[in-house]
Parts: C-alpha cells; structure tokens; sequence
C-alpha cells in the first residue's frame, strides 16, 4: 500500500491521452478537476521532497504536487508505459541526489 500519491490534474490534451492509454477508469475528481493519482512509497517521496525541496508541496492527505517540468516527465512515462504503476522508472530521471548539496571541488 502507498504511502502518498502524487496528483497529476488532467488537462484536454492529458485526459485523452490517459484515455487512450485505457485508464479512463483510473480517473479521480480532486478538488473540482480530474486527476490521475501515482502512488509512492515512503523512500519515493523522500527522494522527491529531497530534489524539489522547494517546487513539491504535500498536503495532509499525504497527496504531493510536483513542478510542472516534473509532472509532464511522470505523464510521459504513464502515456508511454499505459500504467500508473510507473515510480521504479520514473524516479531515475526525477531524482536528483545532489540536490541541495554544495558543490565542492578537490583541490591540493
């Protein structure tokens, strides 16, 4: 079972591509405006929360937004792929891991 769940609002464009792939029966009315949800693990989202420290907004049903470029990189792979079922591959290309760290150089 999921721990959160990252909404992805559905525009014209979205909605038919989702459709297309055969998950029309996945679609969701959030807060007025159809949305996909993706699960994720606890680790997912820390690794998420880690790269978009600033961009990603979670709120207290455990349900995350990601920047826009983020998003339409996870859309791409649910079109792609015809599942929501997509975080083992979708996290390496979201996942930054020296996000927020200080680049340092070696110098002798």
């Amino acid at each position: 079972m999921a721990d959160f769940c990252i909404n992805i609002c559905l525009d014209d464009e979205k909605l038919k591509k989702i459709e297309e792939a055969g998950l029309a029966d996945q679609i969701k009315e959030i807060d007025g405006k159809k949305a996909v949800q993706v699960c994720i693990t606890k680790k997912e989202h820390k690794k998420l929360a880690k790269s978009f420290k600033d961009d990603m907004t979670t709120d207290s049903s455990n349900a995350c937004l990601l920047p826009e470029d983020a998003e339409n990189i996870l859309f791409g792979f649910i079109a792609d792929m015809k599942t929501l079922d997509v975080m083992k591959a979708a996290i390496m290309k979201l996942y930054n891991p020296v996000a927020g760290k200080e680049i340092r150089s070696k110098r002798s």
